[in-house]
């Protein structure tokens, strides 16, 4: 997928936080401790920096959501992960964004933190972002 397609479908399963643009996507590709997975329609971006991993953004369609992709990108992730040296997985996710968490916590990832008033809705409204980690 070129920046401008995961721009596209980022801004399609995104509003909070605001989707990422095609620069942004193409400056983390750039990235030696990057690495991107995709899997049909969806994709996950994530990187290992030393022991850790962390998973960076995660995008299903609308239309695909709730038929296993987005648990088959983050199992890719892990393995990913580990492939490349990480002990330790982290992310950070929307408080309001249920499905996602769901399915992070059944990937074994825990609650280790809150930001408060880390991201903005398009309506204004502040919400905190969850962390996440689990052990590889």
């Amino acid at each position: 997928m070129t920046p401008e397609t995961l721009a596209r479908l980022h801004a399609l399963s995104f509003t909070t936080p605001r989707p990422w643009s095609a620069p942004e996507f193409a400056g983390f590709l750039a990235s030696p401790f990057a690495f991107l997975l995709v899997r049909d329609d969806g994709f996950l971006l994530g990187r290992v920096i030393a022991d850790e991993s962390e998973l960076l953004t995660l995008a299903v369609p609308p239309d695909r959501r709730g038929q296993g992709l987005g648990r088959a990108l983050v199992e890719a992730y892990l393995n990913t992960s580990r492939s490349r040296g990480a002990t330790s997985a982290f992310l950070e996710v929307a408080e309001d964004n249920t499905p996602a968490r769901r399915l992070y916590a059944a990937a074994g990832f825990a609650q280790t933190g809150s930001r408060r008033a880390y991201y903005r809705s398009p309506e204004g409204r502040y919400l905190d972002a969850v962390l996440m980690a689990r052990p590889l």
